[in-house]
C-alpha cells in the first residue's frame, strides 16, 4: 500500500480523459473507492465526450477537459484547481496529453503506472508508482491504483445512471422482441470487420428468430457503415446510427440480448450493463482490452498472429503490443462468430423467439 498524507484521503482526484471504453473500465474502480472510503470527495478529471456517459455518477464531482480547446483547455484545468489541494491524485492515463494535464492538479501524493509500463515522459508527472501490478487487463491496471490506497480487491461491478428521459425514448423506439446488437465500428478503421461478414451476421441472428439493431456514432462513416449492412441483408435490420446519445445508447445495450462489436466503446458499455459481448479482436490483445466479463466468447484472431509474428508462446507477449495491419481482421471467420454466438445463447440461456433453425451453410 503505498503511504499518503493521511491514511484514510479526504480528497482524491482522479485523472482519466479517455476513451468510452477505458472510462467505463474506470468506474468500477472509482465506485469500489467510495465504498472505502464514502466520506471522502471525488472529484474526476474527464474528457467532454466521455462525461455524457458518466457525469451523473452518483457522489463524484466532474472537471471536463476539452482537448478541443487546445492550450485552452489547460488553462481551464488551472483555473479549476485554483485553491484546491487533494490529498491523492490516481492518474490513470499515460498519453502526454493528460500527463501534462496532471502537471495543474495539485496534489501531495500524485501515483502513476508502474514504472515498466510508464511512456510518453509520465514517470516526470507523478512522485508515486504502482508497485503492486497484479492485472493484464486494463481494469484491472485501475484496480492496482485503488488498491495503493488502501480499497480491497473485489469483483468489479458499475452502476451508471440511465435517465428517465432515456427510458422514455426506449419505450417508442426499440423492439419489444428479444433483439441482437451490432455494433460495427471501431475508432479506428483498421479494427472494422468487412461488411459482408457483418452481413452474414446479422442475418444469421434473424434466423435465430432475433431482430437485429445496428448502432453507431454521427459520423458519416459510421451511418454508411451501417447502412450497407442493413441494405446487403437479407433480413430487416433497423439502423441507429447517429440517432442515440450515449444514455440511449447504453440503455440499448442494456435491454439487447447480445452484443458483438470489435475492440470500441459500445462493447465496454455493454459490460457495464451485464450484456454479453463477443468481441472481434485482431489489433489489439483481448487479454488487455477485451470485454472483461466475456473473455470466453471473443473471436481471437490476435493471439495467433502476435505469437507468430514475434515467434513467442501466448503468455510471452509483451503487455500492450499492438499488430498492424489493414487486412489482419478478415482472419477472423463469419462461421467463427456464428459459432460464439449459438454457445453464448446457450451458455447464459439468453431469451430466443421460437423460430426454424438456421439453414446449413448459411453463412
Amino acid at each position: 500500500m503505498i503511504t499518503t498524507s493521511t491514511n484514510s484521503p479526504q480528497s482524491i482526484c482522479i485523472l482519466r480523459l479517455s476513451a468510452i471504453g477505458d472510462v467505463c473500465h474506470a468506474v468500477s474502480s472509482v465506485q469500489a473507492l467510495q465504498k472505502t472510503y464514502p466520506q471522502a470527495q471525488v472529484t474526476w478529471v474527464i474528457g467532454k465526450v466521455e462525461e455524457k456517459l458518466i457525469g451523473d455518477l452518483p457522489g463524484v464531482e466532474f472537471v471536463v477537459f476539452d482537448k478541443s480547446l487546445g492550450w485552452k483547455a489547460y488553462r481551464q484545468l488551472k483555473q479549476s484547481m485554483k485553491g484546491r489541494h487533494f490529498d491523492v491524485l490516481l492518474h490513470m492515463q499515460l498519453a502526454f496529453r493528460a500527463n501534462l494535464a496532471a502537471f495543474f492538479i495539485p496534489a501531495k501524493t500524485k501515483i502513476g503506472f508502474a514504472k515498466e509500463r510508464s511512456k510518453e515522459l509520465h514517470s516526470l508527472f507523478v512522485n508515486q508508482h504502482i508497485s503492486d501490478s497484479r492485472g493484464y487487463h486494463v481494469l484491472d491496471g485501475f484496480r492496482d491504483f485503488v488498491r495503493a490506497i488502501g480499497v480491497e480487491d473485489s469483483l468489479p461491478t458499475w452502476d451508471i445512471p440511465i435517465p428517465h428521459e432515456a427510458k422514455a425514448w426506449a419505450t417508442n423506439f426499440l423492439p419489444k422482441e428479444p433483439f441482437v446488437v451490432i455494433s460495427p465500428a471501431a475508432s479506428k478503421a483498421e479494427r472494422n470487420w468487412n461488411t459482408e461478414r457483418y452481413v452474414a451476421i446479422s442475418d444469421f441472428c434473424h434466423q435465430l428468430g432475433y431482430q437485429v439493431l445496428l448502432t453507431g456514432g454521427p459520423s458519416s462513416f459510421e451511418k454508411e457503415l451501417c447502412a450497407n449492412i442493413s441494405k446487403a441483408s437479407r433480413a430487416y435490420t433497423i439502423s441507429l446510427a447517429g440517432q442515440t446519445d450515449l444514455k440511449q445508447l447504453l440503455l440499448t445495450l442494456k435491454k439487447a440480448q447480445l452484443v458483438i462489436a470489435p475492440d470500441s466503446g459500445p462493447a465496454h458499455m455493454a459490460v457495464t450493463q451485464g450484456t454479453p459481448v463477443i468481441g472481434l479482436y485482431a489489433h489489439s490483445n483481448p487479454k488487455r482490452t477485451g470485454p472483461y466479463l466475456y473473455q470466453r466468447f471473443i473471436a481471437d484472431a490476435y493471439t495467433k498472429l502476435a505469437c507468430d509474428e514475434l515467434k513467442i508462446e501466448p503468455d510471452a507477449i509483451p503487455w500492450g503490443y499492438r499488430l498492424k495491419g489493414d487486412n489482419l481482421m478478415q482472419h477472423i471467420s463469419a462461421e467463427r462468430v456464428c459459432n460464439l454466438i449459438e454457445q453464448a445463447i446457450d451458455f447464459y440461456a439468453l431469451e430466443q423467439p421460437l423460430s426454424e433453425s438456421p439453414n446449413e451453410g448459411s453463412v
